[in-house]
């Protein structure tokens, strides 16, 4: 079983910054990878960036330049993301997977993002 929880979702402006947090725990050993899915409501879940244990990152085109995906350790992933936009209005999950992406049955219990125009 392994344990996602995200942090860090808000309200901000257009053009303003947010930084969401993902901690795993449990047994994660097997997990290579981890990834950043939104749904906005009406919407099917995407993938916005994910990132192997090696570092290797992968984007959603709307969002390269914008957002940045980070880890400090095995189990902690971050998602800087700048440049918000009102279409980047979402609730944010973090997800533990496997390569540049395959999703597993693990996932956060979200977190919303909110950006005003």
């Amino acid at each position: 079983q392994v344990q996602l929880v995200e942090s860090g979702g808000g309200l901000v402006q257009a053009g303003g910054s947010l930084r969401l947090s993902c901690a795993a725990s449990g047994s994660s050993f097997s997990i290579s990878a981890m990834g950043w899915y939104r749904q906005a409501p009406g919407k099917q879940r995407e993938l916005v960036a994910a990132i192997t244990n090696t570092g290797r990152t992968k984007y959603a085109d709307s969002v390269k330049g914008r957002f940045t995906v980070s880890r400090d350790n095995a189990k902690t992933v971050y998602l800087q993301m700048n440049s918000l936009k009102p279409e980047d209005t979402a609730v944010y999950y973090c997800n533990a997977g496997y390569g540049l992406y395959y999703p597993s049955n693990y996932w956060g219990q979200g977190t919303q993002v909110t950006v005003s125009s």
